[in-house]
């Protein structure tokens, strides 16, 4: 049987402390055991898979070990997996490619039989938010991540999740989506007038959003503390559904 099936999922944020973080990551182990090998060809991890990721050259974050594991049984069945960095686990440097992952970095561009496909997390593009874009530069720098490096794991890493604790506790999971308005929308509207997608696919906005770009849509993935959820493509009949 050809394979005829690609997988969208993003914002699981595993160790992440909100709701059941032990339900959360059972739930995406299973939604990866049930992807069949035999019918898929690709898994697109679009960001922030884990709440927090750092590497240092021979540690590694302790947790998600189902989740790699569930992740290389699919890649040693002929699973391709592709993944992007999200805002809360951009310091990824070679584990997962290791583990035969193939790291992509947005906004980009594939072919997926007869469909054109933009893909990415999400953060940042758009006018404005320079705050956040100017903040990023600086995370994403060479001499952040030495100088990060320097510290002990256990003080790093009990500061970022801290961090990352907090940030959340401050805002609401949800977010309302603002259509037209929103920085996202402008900006693929602007990708669409330049390079002509079919589908503009990225997360980072823990909001369900399935909307019209021109002559294209806009599929934006909710987040697993809400809800699981992901998008599937059948090459067959050139669609893409919602599911969970």
């Amino acid at each position: 049987m050809p394979k005829h099936l690609t997988y969208f999922v993003s914002d699981i944020h595993l160790g992440l402390q909100v709701g059941d973080p032990a339900q959360r990551e059972k739930n995406f182990v299973k939604f990866l055991r049930e992807i069949d090998p035999e019918e898929t060809s690709a898994l697109y991890l679009l960001g922030d898979i884990f709440d927090f990721w750092y590497e240092y050259r021979f540690v590694v974050p302790k947790g998600g070990a189902r989740v790699l594991g569930a992740l290389t049984w699919l890649i040693d069945s002929g699973v391709k997996v592709y993944f992007f960095e999200g805002n809360h686990d951009h310091w990824c440097f070679s584990y997962f490619e290791e583990l035969g992952m193939v790291k992509l970095s947005q906004p980009y561009v594939t072919d997926i039989a007869s469909k054109r496909f933009c893909l990415g997390h999400g953060d940042g593009l758009g006018p404005g938010n320079y705050w956040y874009k100017f903040l990023k530069v600086i995370f994403t720098s060479r001499w952040a991540q030495v100088l990060f490096s320097t510290l002990h794991p256990w003080i790093a890493f009990k500061w970022a999740t801290g961090w990352s604790h907090r940030s959340r506790a401050e805002k609401p999971i949800a977010y309302t989506f603002r259509g037209e308005d929103e920085p996202l929308y402008k900006y693929c509207a602007g990708f669409q007038s330049h390079n002509p997608v079919n589908y503009f696919i990225f997360g980072h906005y823990h909001s369900r959003v399935d909307m019209p770009v021109g002559a294209a849509r806009l599929h934006i993935l909710g987040d697993w503390m809400t809800a699981p959820n992901w998008l599937v493509f059948d090459s067959d009949t050139a669609t893409l559904s919602a599911r969970g």
